[in-house]
């Protein structure tokens, strides 16, 4: 038991280390490439630090774990709102200026009803996946377009902020991608192997160790840039990289893990979990719109926020001291 909990403990450190080191190359490579600050946001920053989880669903679907491909995609998704949201609304209120992100709040519904019409019928098969990455790809030509026609926005402006704080030569940022990729693989290896010798140890399903410690530590990344980035100000940055992770767990996590290992869909997955990250979703489309001309998430409706993920994560905990 000690070196599987050593394993996940060095294999989380790692993984949030590497995945802020991924991003950064990516961004810089591409504002070095002319993509413009609000496609990095949209593109790079939402949908990059989606990558622990990408990977690990991955190396979990390779090695015949999906339940903890799918328990680290939607235990994300529910950390991502009620977790990262309520600790950065609790540092700051959360306003949202930008005009983008409110519009990726809709899809973000749409693709969660979406991800229950695929699921209701209790298996994931390989076809299924693949509309789950077709939607990915649509969602992606979405994002660009509204990104290319949307000329001044506050999150474009915001990440033109950071990327001209913490300037980065070339090579640093190609070296920072290629290390922080290879790492992330390792990392996650590490993490798997950990979480499923701890789950067969205590005898509980890799689905309840992927929505519970798995699902926490790849969304760590996600926390701390978002702490950091609400400390500075930047909350479009914060609220975007929750909506971003959120679309690319829900499409792509899922849709890779499917493709590569079709699945049986626990019932646990329909009654409790899709339900709780809907619920989540439902609210997060009513905080952003809740205010004349932008949304707002209070350090009230933030305290509500980790008092729903306390109880949700408290009965899952309860699930595994009673296996």
């Amino acid at each position: 038991m000690l070196l599987p909990l050593a394993m996940i403990i060095a294999g989380l450190v790692l993984l949030v280390w590497s995945a802020d080191r991924f991003v950064e190359g990516a961004s810089a490579v591409a504002f070095y490439a002319g993509m413009s600050p609000l496609l990095i946001g949209m593109v790079i920053v939402g949908f990059g630090t989606s990558a622990p989880e990408m990977t690990v669903s991955v190396i979990a679907a390779v090695q015949g774990n999906p339940g903890l491909a799918l328990g680290n995609a939607y235990g994300s998704n529910i950390a991502n709102i009620a977790l990262i949201l309520g600790v950065v609304a609790l540092i700051a209120p959360v306003t949202v200026h930008s005009q983008v992100i409110r519009k990726e709040l809709p899809v973000l519904v749409g693709v969660t009803l979406f991800a229950f019409w695929q699921l209701r019928d209790g298996a994931l098969t390989r076809w299924d996946a693949v509309f789950l990455l077709v939607v990915f790809l649509g969602v992606m030509g979405w994002t660009i377009y509204q990104g290319l026609s949307s000329k001044s926005d506050e999150l474009g402006q915001e990440i033109s902020e950071e990327l001209q704080t913490h300037p980065m030569t070339l090579f640093k940022a190609l070296f920072g991608l290629v290390v922080g990729l290879l790492l992330l693989i390792a990392s996650s290896r590490m993490l798997v192997w950990g979480a499923v010798s701890i789950a067969q140890s205590l005898g509980v399903s890799d689905l309840i160790i992927g929505l519970t410690i798995v699902a926490v530590g790849t969304s760590l990344p996600e926390l701390a840039s978002s702490i950091i980035a609400v400390r500075k100000g930047e909350s479009d940055i914060a609220i975007g990289n929750v909506i971003g992770s959120n679309l690319f767990n829900t499409t792509a996590v899922v849709g890779l893990a499917g493709v590569i290992e079709p699945m049986n869909i626990p019932a646990e997955i329909l009654i409790r979990d899709w339900p709780m990250t809907a619920l989540l979703t439902a609210v997060l489309f009513v905080m952003g719109y809740s205010r004349q001309g932008e949304g707002r998430i209070s350090r009230i409706e933030g305290a509500l926020l980790l008092m729903a993920f306390s109880g949700y994560t408290g009965y899952l905990m309860y699930q595994i001291l009673e296996a």
